[in-house]
């Protein structure tokens, strides 16, 4: 019978690598390690997947719902804009009418891949009540675990909310430009994906900060509403006036909202993308730096509160 795994082993990637000491050379068991851990992964992501879709229904009625307030947005700039009067504005800060309202649509596409509901405030409950402990007491990384759950959750989410995404595109397709080139195209998607990775980060950044302080909500709060507005997702980044528009654009968050349909309706030129996203590819390998780093000095200080 083989023997259970011992804390100190089982803690070795949450914990501080150096208080653990040297490990013994592991070179012939490196490709049975890495398939054991790409096995538990899966076995993490089919089981968070079959949990999600137990809940296909209130996926498909909250992506409904979440649509609702664009039909405001287009009767609002349809007013700032005065369509269809006689005082109809061609132009605002370079966005004509229909580009305004795909950019909104667009932004609740970026959204869906980069807002992470209930992530940091998971890892402060489970700080705070004790439940953190199960992840290092068991071969399980926290980081780890909980990024595959995420996986799922906009695995199912997009599958559920494809039909509401193509019945909103295609109502609204008349507010279109029209489609992007194909490289334009894989930029696209190419940010949409990195904005996962970012949001994700940011997020379980501030979950972290619970081994500290344990309780985080007001944190989140002043997360959240910063996010809203710095990241393009109340109104376009270029609305604002300089120095507040550059300094907005320096800011991870405008990956978050802002960069995809920037990209989609051409925003940027084709040669700034690869720089933009390298930009994005920089904040998330900082990112993912700083979140390893919190994680192992907050299981140093870990007290293993709670039942």
């Amino acid at each position: 019978m083989r023997p259970p795994m011992s804390i100190a082993a089982a803690t070795t990637d949450s914990a501080d690598p150096a208080a653990s000491g040297p490990r013994p050379s592991a070179a012939p068991d490196d490709g049975r390690t890495l398939a054991a851990r790409l096995q538990l992964y899966a076995a993490i992501l089919r089981t968070a997947i079959a949990e999600r879709l137990a809940y296909r229904a209130d996926f498909a009625v909250k992506t409904a719902f979440q649509f609702l307030p664009l039909i405001t947005q287009i009767f609002l700039w349809g007013a700032i804009f005065g369509a269809g009067t006689d005082a109809a504005r061609g132009e605002i800060e370079g966005y004509r009418y229909g580009e305004i309202i795909s950019y909104y649509l667009l932004t609740m596409v970026s959204r869906g891949f980069s807002s992470m509901p209930g992530l940091a405030g998971g890892i402060a409950r489970d700080v705070r009540d004790g439940q953190i402990k199960r992840f290092l007491v068991q071969p399980l990384d926290l980081l780890g675990f909980l990024f595959w759950h995420r996986v799922a959750h906009k695995l199912v989410y997009f599958t559920i909310a494809g039909f509401v995404l193509a019945t909103a595109f295609y109502l609204l397709r008349g507010y279109f430009p029209g489609w992007p080139e194909p490289a334009v195209m894989a930029a696209f998607v190419a940010s949409l994906l990195m904005g996962f990775l970012l949001g994700f980060l940011l997020e379980s950044l501030l979950g972290l900060v619970a081994f500290w302080f344990l309780e985080v909500s007001s944190l989140l709060f002043i997360y959240m509403m910063l996010n809203y507005f710095l990241s393009g997702h109340m109104i376009p980044l270029d609305f604002f006036p300089e120095p507040f528009s550059t300094w907005m654009q320096a800011l991870p968050f405008k990956y978050l909202a802002y960069v995809p349909p920037a990209i989609f309706l051409g925003r940027y030129e084709p040669h700034e993308l690869p720089g933009l996203l390298l930009g994005e590819a920089v904040w998330i390998v900082g990112l993912l730096i700083a979140n390893r780093w919190l994680l192992a000095r907050g299981v140093r200080r870990y007290g293993a509160f709670g039942g």
